[in-house]
């Protein structure tokens, strides 16, 4: 009767279930797992449900700014999975589960943030080989660009580069030769994650002789 009264208060704690999810973001400097995180989209985000037992089902919840139930704007249906974010302001995902033994799990929030969109473009750039703004690029610091076209035309309207990168550049070539010192002209055409959209129209002076001995 000891024996049995044992088995009996110690098998349901063995199978208790438990889940501890996070969300896996790749950094410059490696994975990272968190459960509060605020970056610049698009963001790739991998949901990890961190449960032992993987016979449950799991549903995960997507909500925008507050947890209201149902009114969730995403639900996936799988362990572990893998979202990017595009649109800016802080998502809340939340995991429920169930196990074949019969418990329910509810997990906390994961914060995501994604911030407000930023670009900016210089009007001038120097290709003359001193690895110093050497490239026509968007200036450092832009963030939350998820739809994105640059062109570099000349006076005569002449089409020389394009990218849809916002890490994309211009190295002051065009059919694979160097373009003439002198005034150029670059669109650039994007879409924020908070709607914004970008209609960048201006002249990018192009200095070749240019160097930073020069401006002393």
């Amino acid at each position: 009767m000891i024996l049995s009264l044992l088995l009996y208060t110690v098998i349901p704690q063995m199978m208790a279930q438990n889940i501890s999810p996070c969300a896996e973001i790749a950094t410059e400097t490696g994975d990272v797992q968190t459960t509060s995180y605020e970056g610049s989209a698009p963001l790739k985000v991998r949901f990890l449900s961190g449960s032992d037992d993987h016979d449950g089902y799991f549903e995960w919840r997507f909500y925008k700014n507050e947890i209201v139930e149902a009114q969730h704007y995403l639900l996936r249906h799988e362990e572990n999975t893998d979202f990017t974010f595009t649109e800016a302001g802080t998502h809340l995902v939340c995991l429920f589960a169930s196990f074949p033994n019969g418990e329910e799990k509810l997990s906390d929030p994961i914060s995501i943030t994604i911030k407000s969109s930023k670009l900016e473009f210089p009007n001038a750039f120097s290709p003359n080989g001193d690895n110093r703004n050497d490239t026509y690029k968007a200036k450092e610091g832009y963030q939350s660009i998820v739809e994105f076209k640059a062109t570099i035309y000349n006076r005569w309207g002449q089409k020389l580069y394009e990218w849809t990168d916002p890490a994309g550049e211009w190295d002051g070539k065009f059919n694979g030769k160097d373009v003439k010192e002198g005034v150029y002209y670059v669109h650039v055409q994007a879409k924020g994650a908070d709607g914004v959209k970008y209609n960048i129209k201006k002249d990018v002076n192009l200095l070749r002789g240019y160097t930073e001995t020069t401006n002393r």
